[in-house]
């Protein structure tokens, strides 16, 4: 037999593993090396406050029957020592632990296994729900969802997951964190504007989007909270509390608030109890933007010690962008190309085919790390509106009518290969839409400085950008 036909049959069979198997699921070569009566599967069922386990061979024979076990250490020191005990006794000389994910429930549990030496997978409870259904329809029990994640183990569905580095975890908690602090925030703004309304009617408008920016339109709210006690105070008097406060202003800009104090209409009959929730949600948004810009400092100063600060060599693209995408994507080193990326994210349109039929654009896939597409389709919005390379792609595809969303997924996917050459090559790709390295650090620099960082942090993160580059 020649080499070239070994290989094509290597590359028939693996093709035709990959229609039935995960790659990062496969168990057949341990089952083969040992033999299927000696091979075991452990497979747990996870809540919050416990879990449920069994030991089966990988025909399903049960060795340990389900047993439930506390989120202690000490009950589960026990139970491994059971299932280590059954391992012996029933000759099992490989094995894997199945859990299913539960959010961040099953943690615990897969530390400890993985503490105690077992290979631990992980189970997506997709998977599990569509192994158990054929076998219990209309019947959802423990017992039924343990026997579900045993048959997604024994076809390659419990997934290895390669740790994260300590930086990388920590970055992906900062930048999750910050997010879930801009939504508060965004919810705080709208029901602070509202109050304000009621109570000075009209007084937003003065600023439009500078509301929340301008140094003296909230502090004035605050202070005098109605439009009577504005036309009170009078121009001297809103002069006098800025200048108490050490606050910067512009004469013109307080011509405009008496003028509109003067023809103002009259504020809602419970605006004072308006006024206090005004000052108290004005004070937890204040607190919120503060912990903001110490998040966002310290994800700059993380993001600087990782490859994927060369991203902001891409006008479009800063620090918060940047960061959230080395979170949610991880080391680099997990992907083999740039439709690893991809794929992940769920940037690829679903497909209906069956005999004579054949869907092929379709809405993109449902199942999909959510974090991730999202953090990659910011990425394409800001491209097509503050790159000029994408930019002129947009409008060309616009003229060819191509939807919006459409246009979006292209820059994305687009984006995802020329990041990929960044990041794992370690240096800027020379591509039309890219600048050169000292552009990055200045955006770095202008960031951080914003932020009023202290000294310490500045220099520290400089360093490590610098050798980025």
């Amino acid at each position: 037999m020649t080499t070239s036909s070994v290989r094509n049959r290597v590359r028939r069979r693996k093709s035709s593993q990959s229609l039935v198997l995960r790659p990062a699921g496969k168990i057949d070569q341990q089952v083969q090396e040992v033999g299927p009566e000696h091979f075991g599967i452990v497979s747990i069922d996870c809540a919050k406050a416990r879990s449920k386990l069994m030991l089966c061979d990988f025909f399903g024979n049960v060795l340990v029957p389900p047993t439930e076990v506390e989120h202690q250490a000490s009950d589960l020191n026990n139970v491994i020592d059971s299932i280590r005990q059954a391992i012996v006794a029933a000759d099992i000389r490989k094995s894997i632990v199945a859990i299913e994910r539960t959010g961040n429930y099953h943690l615990p549990t897969q530390r400890a296994f993985r503490a105690a030496g077992f290979t631990t997978r992980v189970v997506h409870p997709y998977a599990s729900r569509q192994y158990r259904q054929p076998a219990s329809p209309g019947v959802k029990t423990d017992d039924k969802d343990l026997a579900g994640i045993h048959r997604a183990a024994m076809a390659g569905f419990a997934l290895l997951q390669q740790a994260l580095p300590p930086d990388a975890i920590r970055l992906q908690l900062l930048v999750r964190h910050r997010r879930d602090l801009v939504r508060k925030s965004s919810a705080l703004c709208c029901q602070t504007r509202e109050h304000l309304h009621q109570m000075m009617p009209g007084y937003a408008e003065l600023f439009e989007e500078r509301l929340w920016t301008s140094t003296l339109a909230m502090p004035i709210a605050i202070r005098f909270h109605s439009a009577q006690a504005v036309l009170n105070a009078g121009l001297e008097g809103l002069e006098s509390f800025l200048r108490e406060a050490e606050i910067n202003f512009q004469r013109k800009s307080l011509f405009q608030i008496v003028g509109w104090a003067k023809i103002a209409t009259p504020p809602d009959p419970d605006a004072e109890l308006r006024f206090t929730m005004l000052e108290s949600l004005y004070g937890d948004l204040c607190q919120k933007k503060r912990e903001i810009s110490l998040l966002e400092v310290g994800s700059a100063e993380l993001l600087a010690a990782t490859p994927y600060l060369l991203l902001m060599a891409i006008p479009g693209i800063n620090v918060i962008t940047a960061a959230e995408l080395a979170g949610e994507m991880g080391p680099i080193t997990d992907y083999a190309n740039a439709n690893a990326i991809t794929g992940r994210a769920g940037l690829f349109p679903g497909r209906y085919q069956s005999d004579q039929t054949d869907q092929q654009r379709m809405p993109l896939v449902r199942c999909a790390n959510k974090r991730l597409r999202n953090a990659v389709m910011q990425i394409a919005e800001n491209l097509i509106c503050c790159n000029d390379f994408f930019r002129t792609l947009a409008a060309s595809w616009k003229l060819q009518k191509l939807p919006t969303r459409r246009q979006r997924v292209k820059v994305a996917r687009r984006f995802s290969r020329i990041a990929f050459s960044m990041v794992a090559g370690q240096q800027v790709f020379p591509h039309a839409c890219c600048r050169e390295p000292d552009y990055m650090l200045n955006k770095l620099l202008t960031f951080i400085l914003e932020r009023k960082a202290e000294l310490e942090t500045i220099e520290r993160t400089l360093l490590a950008a610098t050798r980025q580059i």
